[in-house]
């Protein structure tokens, strides 16, 4: 197997909204909030459905990469009612080899609303439901030594259960690859990521919002003399500035694609991070991974959903 991808198995619902939507529900543009399942009912029950799709970050970068031609597979938790059923049914139809054995829980499977404003930016209220209970046991130490690289999101990491399978899938993977996922994994979770960072991963995607909060910092060329200094590699989105990847001592930019019809943003850090892992397994150069992320999000913003 090239890449195993242990995420927040989440079933991601796609609507419309204005602006004034998002103020009247007291949400942040462009970021993502943690909501209970009543919050989550009272959300939707006014909006129309745009689209219903197997989701989580990780997954998508999965799914993305099955598109590719890369042997993939996948983990995250959901549980066995209809919801998990079409997650499953969904990852499958993809050609992605789902390693999650469901059962009965107490908790539902995970939702994300994904709200889509007419800046095509997207603002997501996830209530995770069984995703966020993943646990160790989840987590087959024989999965991860088939894989090259083991794929892991920022947005799982949590204390208790979730940390002991990401401790796990670090302590048993060949290579590890993390997302930072969002500003508001960064801000809740500094320490423990910059120790991630630091010790344990071998590839880190984030955007530039995100490395610059990591690093409590404001200037670009800190965090470059921060990844020359860790000697991994660090993968930067910069949105319409391009995307750059650091590593050996060596910074490696390309620009971004003109002249988009963009349409919805959600997918696209998963789906450059796709790319660019695409070429990885492939023995690319660096440069020609991050031209690979950077076609591949090209390509999303200018549909909807993280679909290719």
């Amino acid at each position: 197997m090239k890449i195993l991808g242990i995420g927040n198995a989440i079933v991601d619902v796609l609507c419309r909204v204005d602006d004034d939507f998002l103020t009247k529900n007291s949400l942040t543009k462009s970021t993502m909030k943690l909501i209970d399942e009543k919050e989550f009912n009272n959300l939707i029950s006014s909006l129309r459905i745009e689209q219903t799709i197997s989701g989580g970050s990780v997954a998508n970068s999965i799914v993305g990469l099955s598109q590719l031609g890369n042997e993939v597979g996948f983990i995250g938790k959901v549980n066995e009612d209809s919801l998990g059923q079409k997650y499953e049914d969904g990852l499958k139809n993809e050609k992605v080899d789902y390693l999650y054995k469901k059962k009965k829980e107490q908790l539902p499977t995970g939702t994300c609303l994904i709200l889509i404003t007419p800046d095509s930016e997207r603002t997501m209220c996830t209530f995770l439901g069984i995703a966020g209970k993943i646990n160790d046991t989840d987590v087959n130490t024989k999965d991860l030594q088939k894989a090259e690289i083991t794929f892991l999101e920022g947005y799982l990491w949590d204390e208790g259960e979730p940390k002991k399978a990401f401790d796990k899938a670090i302590s048993n993977s060949n290579k590890v690859a993390m997302s930072l996922s969002d500003l508001f994994c960064v801000e809740r979770h500094k320490n423990n990521f910059l120790e991630l960072v630091k010790n344990k991963l071998d590839i880190i995607f984030a955007n530039e919002q995100e490395i610059l909060s990591l690093l409590n910092t404001k200037s670009l060329n800190e965090v470059i003399s921060f990844s020359k200094n860790l000697k991994r590699n660090i993968v930067i989105t910069r949105g319409k500035d391009g995307a750059m990847a650091i590593m050996n001592n060596e910074v490696f930019e390309v620009e971004a694609y003109k002249n988009l019809e963009i349409t919805d943003l959600t997918g696209a850090g998963d789906l450059f991070a796709a790319g660019y892992l695409h070429g990885l397994v492939n023995k690319m150069h660096i440069k020609d991974c991050l031209k690979k992320g950077t076609e591949l999000s090209s390509k999303i913003i200018q549909k909807i959903g993280a679909r290719l």
